[in-house]
């Protein structure tokens, strides 16, 4: 038998049922996110279209803006409170000095504002291994920055896009990514900055840090982390670009098979202020390019041997008397970081001694 009952006593009816805990008053997982999270977007392939599903080749990058990106992952909403802000609009090949310290600035701006918990910046793939090493060495806060991209442009079948920035949000909305520098999120893996690099021209899985390690999973949407660097980043830095509106000139030279010296004095000549010197095996300098570092150096350029190999520790006084040439080596990182760090030590210092000493130091 139905018997009516007012809408006054279903309402008492629930509230006894909620103090005795029978029915909880929103369910955990409709629960609004605490964590706010800023999304800075700076095109990429991530932001790319292609003309068909097919097409992973051959497509347009940063041709979609970040609202869309925002809109086309609406699961970000339980992972944070999400907000994106339009940087740059550019393939990543195109990033410059200029485009490092306007996005540097904004970051460290945004990390001030106790509204900001953490930040994600969408970035193509090319370059994105100096953005985020440049970032780890100039941001000034322990909260979360995330760098994440895609192999793959958002129209084509499997984008790896959506996925990889629902775990970068994940990521820079946890406390567990807190104080460990600047992090990338490719591939359902966590890098660190300073020693990922992208290793493919076209796989989604191409960024790794062969050797070194990545330092962590995502699954179940959560961040797992097993490793993290014992190199200085962020607060930890002497870098302070506050008041920076360029950055030296530091050029790479490549070293190979019957090597000249051509590129290595044009861009001495063009006014580099520094030079990697990408050598063969163990940064090895040939003879028909040892004269013209040699004297650069005593023109007061400052000179950093790296290594092409990619993978590896130059060794300071073995391929070269770097002690008598007062050259500086880049320990283990590659050419691309090794000029990132060279610029900003040049901020601060020209004595090589000092600039040794930051290469291992960061």
């Amino acid at each position: 038998m139905y018997v009516p009952i007012s809408s006054r006593l279903l309402s008492a009816l629930c509230a006894l049922a909620l103090l005795a805990g029978a029915v909880p008053a929103v369910r955990a997982a409709d629960a609004a996110p605490s964590a706010h999270v800023t999304i800075l977007a700076t095109g990429g392939t991530i932001a790319g279209s292609g003309a068909t599903s097919t097409t992973t080749v051959g497509y347009t990058a940063a041709t979609v803006g970040v609202e869309r990106l925002i809109q086309a992952v609406p699961e970000l909403a339980k992972v944070a409170q999400v907000k994106g802000e339009q940087v740059f609009q550019i393939a990543s090949e195109n990033m410059s000095n200029a485009h490092w310290l306007t996005l540097a600035k904004r970051v460290n701006v945004l990390l001030a504002q106790p509204d900001v918990d953490g930040i994600v910046i969408t970035h193509g793939t090319d370059t994105l291994e100096e953005t985020a090493y440049f970032l780890d060495l100039v941001v000034k806060s322990k909260k979360p920055v995330v760098l994440v991209g895609a192999m793959r442009p958002g129209t084509a079948l499997s984008a790896d896009g959506p996925i990889n920035l629902y775990n970068a949000v994940l990521l820079a909305a946890s406390q567990e990514a807190v104080g460990k520098g600047v992090l990338v999120a490719m591939n359902d893996q966590i890098h660190g900055a300073r020693d990922v690099t992208k290793t493919n021209t076209s796989t989604p899985d191409s960024f790794k840090t062969p050797e070194l390690g990545m330092l962590g999973y995502f699954q179940g949407n959560k961040p797992y982390f097993y490793h993290v660097s014992t190199r200085k980043h962020t607060l930890d830095t002497e870098f302070d670009i506050s008041k920076l509106d360029a950055l030296p000139q530091v050029d790479i030279v490549y070293g190979y098979a019957n090597v000249s010296p051509v590129a290595l004095n044009a861009v001495v000549a063009a006014g580099a202020k520094g030079i990697i010197h990408a050598g063969v095996g163990d940064g090895s300098l040939a003879s028909k390019v040892l004269p013209s570092l040699t004297a650069a150096r005593k023109q007061g350029v400052l000179i950093v041997r790296s290594a092409r190999v990619g993978q590896g520790i130059v060794a300071r006084n073995g391929e070269a008397n770097d002690d008598e040439l007062d050259f500086v080596v880049s320990d283990t990182l590659n050419p691309q970081k090794a000029r990132i760090l060279l610029m900003l030590a040049l901020t601060k210092t020209s004595d090589s001694k000092e600039i040794q000493r930051m290469f291992y130091t960061y």
